[in-house]
């Protein structure tokens, strides 16, 4: 996939799915849907097999995937989604804005539906100002050359959000733009939105949040050392580094899929336990991310782990003694096996 933050580098003409998409959750997946089916590539996707580092692209991977996509010639429509970075809510709070899916993840779950191309376009004052317009003349005609654009039906846009998906259609077919507009979502009743995912995610309904997702909420960082006191009660731990963005669900105690263990067989996963907290039985003044696989033994250290959260299990809470934090460790530990399956 080529990403880039600058339109001016846009790979061109592009069908473009136009939206947040924090979450890349069931609704947006509904948007992009339209854009995959204009363009004319033939679309290899991946899966997190395809690659040890699945999260990777770097410069370098870029560069050469820029090069054999332009080698493709004309008559080639790039299927596009073009997003705000930072997000808008970020730029007009001033304050940092926690995402259900950082960039890396968003790139990898793009890329596993087929989008050859990530926009990001710098959310700053001067676009900010933009009237609608201005926003299609500017951004979508004069930068991006797009051809077909896939919105929500929710979807705003321009100064002051004054915008909307049916301004949207009529301003863009004065250039022979094609407008799809996408109806709103549900699940159970409910309208699939990121801001659901979020509440769920802090009330610790995992199950809620998958389900709207439409796959497993996961958490990606590098194993780094900790105090090593699991080690000391018999569950040695693998404490997470994550980017500091990434929203965190509620604190406490989840049954997981971990990812990454066997970097020889990277789709293969190992059950585990996984705590988000501040360990209060052991006075810890941090939060941590940690997690304890069932039935396997190693040196992590270093090494990129994907947890997929599966069921929340208990809140965090604070036991009298180590022993008793151990006996509550090892029911854990069943409750996961019962739920997730594994060997006894």
């Amino acid at each position: 996939m080529w990403v880039t933050s600058s339109p001016a580098t846009a790979l061109t003409p592009t069908a473009v799915a136009l939206g947040n998409f924090d979450g890349v959750h069931r609704g947006h997946q509904q948007v992009i849907q339209p854009i995959l089916q204009t363009s004319k590539a033939i679309v290899r996707t991946s899966s997190i097999g395809d690659e040890q580092e699945p999260y990777d692209f770097s410069g370098a991977n870029l560069t050469e995937n820029f090069e054999r996509k332009v080698s493709v010639g004309t008559g080639h429509t790039y299927a596009t989604v073009a997003t705000f970075n930072p997000h808008p809510r970020e730029f007009f709070s001033g304050e940092k804005w926690k995402l259900l899916t950082p960039q890396a993840q968003k790139v990898q779950q793009l890329s596993l539906m087929g989008v050859e191309q990530l926009v990001l376009l710098p959310f700053d004052r001067e676009l900010a100002s933009l009237s609608p317009q201005e926003f299609v003349e500017k951004i979508l005609v004069e930068q991006l050359g797009v051809t077909h654009v896939s919105v929500g039906q929710d979807f705003c846009f321009g100064h002051r959000r004054a915008g909307t998906s049916s301004d949207l259609k009529a301003i863009a077919s004065s250039y022979g733009i094609q407008v799809t507009i996408v109806s709103l979502q549900t699940c159970q009743g409910e309208r699939i939105s990121s801001s659901k995912i979020r509440q769920s995610l802090q009330q610790g309904d995992i199950l809620q949040a998958n389900e709207l997702l439409g796959r497993p909420y996961s958490l990606t960082g590098v194993v780094v050392k900790g105090q090593q006191l699991g080690r000391t009660i018999g569950f040695p731990t693998a404490n997470l580094q994550l980017p500091p963005e990434k929203l965190l669900p509620r604190l406490g105690v989840y049954g997981v899929r971990v990812y990454g263990v066997s970097p020889a067989s990277p789709t293969s996963s190992q059950v585990g336990v996984m705590n988000i907290g501040q360990r209060p039985t052991v006075n810890g003044t941090s939060l941590t991310v940690e997690v304890h696989l069932l039935d396997w033994s190693g040196d992590l250290y270093g090494q990129t782990l994907t947890v997929s959260l599966e069921q929340f299990l208990r809140p965090e809470q604070k036991f009298a003694s180590l022993d008793d934090l151990k006996t509550q460790i090892q029911a854990d530990c069943a409750a996961a096996r019962a739920f997730l399956g594994t060997r006894d």
